[in-house]
C-alpha cells in the first residue's frame, strides 16, 4: 500500500515538472516576438506631418510613401524609396495604396500632397497623411534627396 502511494506522489510530481518546464518555454516563446509588435505599434500621427517625422518613420514595413508631383519633378529630386503615382493618375492607380499601412503622401510644397491625402480619405483610407511642406520642406531640413 505504501508503494502505491509513493508511485503516485511519483506520477503527480513529474506531472507537475513537465507542467512548470511547458509553462516556461511558453514564455520563452513569446518574448522575442514582443519587441516586433512594439515596432510595429500604430504610429497614430496627426493629419499633416513634418519631414523629421517622415524621416523618423518612412523605412517601416508598415509605413509606405507616395511622391504626387510629375515625372519630370521627381527627376530631379526625391525622397529615398518613394514611390511616384502622379496626382493626375491616382484615381486609377487606387489599387496601389494599400489599406493596412500608414500611408504618406508628398510634392513639392505640400500643396498635391494635401489634395491627394483629402481623395484618399474620400475614398475610405483611414491612416494617410501629408507631408509638411513637400520636397523643398525635405531639403531645407537637410534631408537626402536621389536623383
Amino acid at each position: 500500500m505504501k508503494h502505491k502511494y509513493l508511485w503516485l506522489l511519483g506520477v503527480v510530481l513529474v506531472l507537475l515538472l513537465a507542467l512548470a518546464a511547458c509553462g516556461g518555454s511558453t514564455d520563452t516563446a513569446v518574448s522575442p516576438t514582443a519587441p516586433v509588435a512594439a515596432a510595429d505599434a500604430e504610429l497614430n500621427l496627426p493629419d499633416t506631418i513634418d519631414p523629421q517625422t517622415v524621416a523618423q518613420v518612412k523605412d517601416r514595413e508598415d509605413v509606405v510613401l507616395f511622391d504626387v508631383r510629375e515625372q519630370f519633378e521627381y527627376d530631379e529630386g526625391h525622397i529615398p524609396g518613394v514611390t511616384l503615382i502622379p496626382l493626375g493618375d491616382l484615381p486609377n492607380r487606387l489599387n496601389e495604396i494599400p489599406t493596412d499601412k500608414t500611408v504618406i503622401m508628398t510634392c513639392r510644397s505640400g500643396n498635391r500632397s494635401g489634395q491627394a491625402a483629402d481623395f484618399l480619405r474620400q475614398n475610405g483610407y483611414t491612416n494617410v497623411h501629408n507631408m509638411e511642406g513637400g520636397i523643398v520642406a525635405w531639403q531645407q531640413a537637410g534631408l537626402p534627396v536621389e536623383k
